[in-house]
């Protein structure tokens, strides 16, 4: 593993600039010296790292993620493989990740170097998101001696529980960092939150809900939560309608590079929702979030596409990071699996008044075809009209809408693949049927890139397959 920390900063933030989002903040100070990485000013840093961030949440890794978890499928070329769980370790690369998390520690180095506490809560916070992810995908991975290649050229492989304790105890400091009286938060910079601290603060706590939902710590998930992401404070990316400048990522590849190579026939994601439009429900009515998220014909007649025209990965979409529908079906689900129904019934009801008012993701669904009354726990009785399954019992009942529900507005969203392997392992074990693609082996994690298996004699053997599950879902 490189060291990151001094290498990759320059090249890789003009390497995100030119690939999609150079609009997305202004870098004039960014000094072209890569031999003077460490002197680059921490607002700039702190803007790249943001702009990386936020591109980690849009790649290739995500749509594999979907398509391994249902709501995408692989229709042509290198995503049909994908689709098909078919991978090696040549198509994946953590260059791109460690690169940001390396770059979100040195924001904290050179934060604390000032004095700026603010400024080294939002470093942690970016640090978390990067690394969050690739011990998701990648289970066991390199991370307390990652970033310093001059004394740890070939880093150890952390276990993944070790990992996540870390990060957990990154996000508590993060938290205590930003309640400082004062500091710089990078309000010129920060293309998210623009500076506000506050909603920072709230997003570390759902970002700790959500760690502590997949350990299976509901009490601290409720704690987090219920400190976590307000109406208005999702954390979203915004974009332009400029190819190759600010545009959604989703958009071009799914409308612009590669038309046609994914897309929704085959998903059971529209198959769900289809389900639900045609129930006896009648609370609910999701065919506004249904044309939003899809459209016909758009690659070849009757193709179930991608709604870039006039719905959710139009060109200037916003893509979700961390959202109030997220944190809210964390408090949900946790709530219900202690087995506080009525509590989480709030929480599930919550999520259904953002919908039914239209809000989705920065942008508003049309009127025709959205309904979200919200629901009683009567409605999950074995008759109920929100019990599809017929399950025995209200918790059953509840826990099924709920991960329904986060699977349905976390689309593109690479959580859901958590949701798709989590689910299996906790108990109650509660679950969406999602289908394979093919085989009898579930996918249970991307493989170890191969510059790592050259390079870092760590790399846990015998090395894992797609089909080996990851420690914390183990």
């Amino acid at each position: 593993m490189k060291n990151i920390k001094a290498i990759f900063v320059l090249i890789f933030l003009s390497s995100l600039l030119l690939s999609g989002c150079k609009k997305l903040f202004d870098q004039p100070e960014i000094n072209n010296n890569p031999n003077a990485v460490t002197n680059i000013d921490l607002p700039t840093l702190f803007g790249g790292t943001l702009l990386g961030i936020s591109l980690l949440h849009e790649d290739t890794d995500v749509r594999i993620a979907c398509m391994w978890s249902g709501q995408l499928n692989g229709l042509n070329r290198a995503h049909l493989g994908y689709a098909q769980y078919i991978v090696s370790s040549q198509n994946f690369s953590w260059n791109n990740i460690y690169s940001v998390a390396g770059q979100a520690r040195l924001i904290q180095d050179k934060a604390d170097s000032v004095g700026n506490k603010w400024g080294k809560g939002l470093g942690q916070i970016l640090e978390v998101l990067a690394v969050q992810k690739v011990t998701d995908l990648y289970g066991d991975v390199p991370y307390s001696q990652a970033f310093d290649g001059k004394k740890y050229p070939t880093p150890i492989f952390d276990t993944q529980q070790s990992v996540y304790k870390a990060l957990l105890s990154l996000l508590d400091d993060a938290v205590k960092n930003l309640s400082a009286p004062s500091g710089s938060a990078f309000p010129t910079k920060d293309f998210i939150y623009k500076g506000d601290v506050g909603k920072w603060k709230a997003a570390a706590n759902t970002l700790k809900a959500r760690l502590n939902l997949h350990l299976g710590n509901f009490p601290a998930a409720v704690e987090s939560a219920k400190l976590g992401i307000g109406t208005a404070g999702d954390a979203l990316v915004p974009h332009g309608n400029s190819i190759g400048v600010d545009m959604n990522q989703n958009y071009d590849f799914f409308a612009v590079s590669r038309p046609g190579d994914t897309g929704f026939d085959g998903a059971y994601l529209p198959r769900l929702m289809n389900s639900r439009i045609s129930s006896a429900n009648s609370k609910t009515d999701e065919t506004a979030l249904f044309s939003y998220f899809f459209k016909t014909g758009i690659t070849a007649t009757g193709s179930l596409d991608p709604n870039t025209v006039d719905g959710a990965f139009v060109s200037n979409a916003s893509h979700p990071i961390l959202t109030f529908f997220e944190n809210q079906l964390i408090l949900a689900e946790a709530q219900a699996r202690l087995g506080f129904l009525d509590e989480s019934l709030v929480a599930l009801n919550s999520v259904r008044l953002k919908l039914s008012s239209g809000s989705f993701n920065g942008r508003n669904l049309p009127s025709a075809g959205r309904k979200y009354e919200p629901y009683t726990l009567a409605d999950f009785n074995t008759s109920g009209l929100a019990n599809p399954t017929k399950a025995g019992n209200l918790q059953t009942a509840l826990l099924y809408e709920i991960i329904t529900q986060r699977y349905i507005v976390l689309l593109m969203q690479y959580e859901v693949f958590n949701d798709y392997r989590r689910l299996s392992s906790v108990s109650p074990i509660v679950e969406l049927p999602i289908p394979l693609n093919t085989g009898s082996k579930k996918p249970e994690r991307f493989i170890y890139p191969q510059t790592e298996i050259n390079t870092n004699p760590n790399v846990p053997k015998p090395l894992p397959d797609q089909f080996t599950k990851v420690a914390i879902y183990n």
